[in-house]
């Protein structure tokens, strides 16, 4: 990749119970925090849960070129439990948004680092726990997008 091509990115923080959710300018320079999505646990095993469905409509929305989504794996960098349910998660939304590409980048600690910048500037308590999710996926998509332009 000789330079990041142009086009807005989504950045995706998969939880349990919530997804974060950031964009980046069209330039690939800055991600900002977009909003958090429900996880939708009852969709039946053949049906398409809500929350995929909400982010394809992001993707639509924004006209997104790629979608960025955190794997997190442990300090060791390996992957766990919790990886594979993301790398499913992931591949399932790369289904559903077919054919703006998915791709999965580390996420090491990038929850513990949101909510610690949430707290130097004063969030904590519910506040935090309502933007988390959104700031976990600001870190997710800003390390991706530092990276890319390191390697140009």
């Amino acid at each position: 990749m000789t330079e990041l091509s142009r086009g807005v990115r989504l950045g995706v923080d998969v939880g349990q119970v919530r997804i974060g959710v950031a964009r980046s300018d069209p330039h690939g320079v800055l991600a900002t925090p977009l909003l958090t999505v429900a996880r939708d646990r009852t969709a039946a095993p053949d049906a398409t849960p809500t929350d995929l469905v909400e982010l394809a409509a992001l993707v639509a929305e924004h006209e997104a070129v790629e979608v960025v989504v955190g794997l997190p794996v442990d300090l060791a960098g390996r992957h766990g439990p919790a990886a594979v349910q993301v790398k499913a998660y992931a591949d399932r939304l790369a289904d559903v948004i077919a054919p703006v590409p998915v791709t999965l980048t580390d996420e090491r600690m990038s929850t513990v680092v949101a909510s610690r910048r949430l707290a130097e500037r004063g969030v904590r308590g519910k506040r935090q726990r309502a933007v988390v999710d959104q700031a976990a996926a600001v870190e997710i998509l800003q390390s991706w997008l530092d990276a890319q332009r390191r390697r140009t």
